[in-house]
């Protein structure tokens, strides 16, 4: 009974805390790095992970060179944890056409954060499953050539603006930022097709929708916080959707309230009153009965092979029901689309382009006379003429994109299906034989094999000094 009491009284105080301590100290433990084999079961090399954080300190030198030093590290078929979450990278060709093409069907999702505001949300970026499916469906016929012919005049005028400051520039001689100039261009095309408005970015960088533009690209998550939410997700993400941010409602609010003014007055409007932009074709088509099915609409199938995958309208599905006609939100998002393909995307792929061409004067000299004879047989360009006559610039484009890929990667979550026989990997790109008929399914991504570049950063400075007259910046 002695012993017992003793016991009873060890127990009792300070003992409890340092026990409880202990206890704590060994969940965390075992959270900090419960999630760290998985790759190593499935015989997937990887960087060594560290507790909690995974391999984020591995990206400290950014996405780009730390892809390429990942498949020079660990192969074709490699991995990688952010936080907890296992991330799965494949950049061999025939891998990636499985993804792309042969299983595209299982493979629609995006990777979604869980903190996308409400309009991006609503884009077909994020939408999921059937939804995706439905909207894709909807903007696939809003993007038909009849309609994109539609469209062109009012990309044709944001055209003649970029030519007149482009023509001011070149007889001063005077250095100017190309980049900028590109930007002001994009600008005004996302505004007056995706959001039916007119504006002259150069000319009026005041304007509310330049500066929100400008204030929503410049928006970013804290480095501190993005650790936080990498790590601790299943915490920091309700966490942070509860918190008040001001500056993106604000944004957001300016975006949301312009379309839907819009829409409103083009309720009002007569049918031959309408401007044929894409929100128009948008709100055209956003009542249709029927949707295409995600077959019928894989545009990665024409990349890889016109005779391996033919194009016969015998083998396309039949139109499916449409569940519900598009919301305004719908309608909103899918406007935000453009927004951030247009912004960045467009502005970086033509300054690459301008520096490729001005650091290759054959290449230029070689474009600069194809322009110069489809200009003499087609004094006013429509959207056929632009995609049949100029191979040369197709070339060039492609060329560019190839170097310095605007989106080097596309990751796919493993929620898109509930099937474990998603993707299977062949034995001799596995670390571990043994493991080759595992079905695998996780944060998928598909990696560019041939892009070389050395991304936006890398090449900023060139860009200063190169150009022939200009100080091409």
């Amino acid at each position: 009974m002695e012993v017992l009491g003793f016991f009873r009284l060890e127990v009792s105080g300070p003992m409890v805390t340092v026990a409880l301590s202990v206890v704590l100290l060994a969940l965390l433990k075992w959270y900090s790095t419960s999630a760290f084999s998985r790759l190593e079961k499935l015989g997937i090399r990887h960087p060594k992970p560290s507790p909690f954080i995974g391999n984020l300190a591995f990206f400290h030198q950014g996405f780009w060179e730390s892809h390429m030093e990942l498949r020079k590290q660990y192969g074709p078929l490699s991995g990688y944890y952010l936080g907890r979450r296992m991330f799965i990278v494949i950049s061999e060709p025939d891998m990636i056409e499985q993804v792309l093409v042969e299983k595209f069907s299982n493979f629609t999702n995006r990777m979604a954060t869980g903190l996308e505001p409400k309009p991006v949300a609503d884009s077909v970026l994020f939408l999921r499953d059937k939804r995706w499916e439905e909207v894709r469906s909807v903007l696939t016929t809003a993007f038909s050539p009849e309609k994109l012919s539609e469209m062109t005049p009012l990309i044709s005028q944001a055209c003649e603006v970029l030519l007149a400051h482009l023509g001011r520039y070149a007889q001063s001689g005077e250095a100017f930022d190309i980049q900028r100039t590109y930007c002001c261009y994009t600008t005004d095309v996302v505004a007056s097709v995706a959001f039916g408005t007119e504006v002259d970015s150069q000319e009026a960088p005041e304007h509310p929708f330049v500066e929100h533009c400008r204030r929503f690209f410049a928006s970013s998550i804290p480095k501190p916080l993005l650790v936080l939410l990498l790590s601790f997700p299943s915490i920091m993400v309700p966490l942070a959707r509860i918190l008040p941010n001001k500056n993106q409602d604000e944004l957001n609010g300016f975006f949301n309230k312009l379309i839907r003014n819009v829409i409103a007055l083009r309720d009002q409007q007569a049918a031959e009153e309408r401007r044929r932009d894409f929100l128009q074709m948008v709100q055209d088509v956003r009542h249709s009965a029927a949707t295409i099915g995600v077959e019928n609409f894989d545009i990665v199938r024409q990349v890889f092979s016109a005779t391996k995958y033919p194009a016969n309208p015998s083998q396309r599905h039949p139109p499916r029901p449409l569940s519900k006609s598009l919301s305004v939100d719908e309608v909103v998002g899918q406007a935000f689309i453009f927004l951030i393909a247009g912004y960045e995307i467009v502005t970086n792929t033509l300054s690459f382009a301008t520096y490729l061409l001005a650091t290759n004067p054959e290449c230029q000299e070689k474009l600069l006379e194809e322009v110069d004879r489809f200009s003499k047989k087609h004094p006013a360009p429509g959207y056929r003429s632009l995609q049949e006559g100029l191979p040369y610039l197709d070339m060039v484009i492609k060329e560019t994109l190839r170097m310095y890929p605007p989106a080097f990667r596309l990751i796919h979550p493993k929620h898109s299906k509930p099937s474990a026989e998603m993707l299977r990997f062949a034995a001799e790109n596995r670390h571990v034989h043994t493991a080759a008929k595992r079905g695998v399914r996780t944060n998928l991504q598909a990696a560019s094999p041939t892009a070389s570049g050395p991304g936006i950063h890398g090449i900023k400075q060139q860009l200063r000094s190169v150009g022939k007259g200009n100080d091409w910046r």
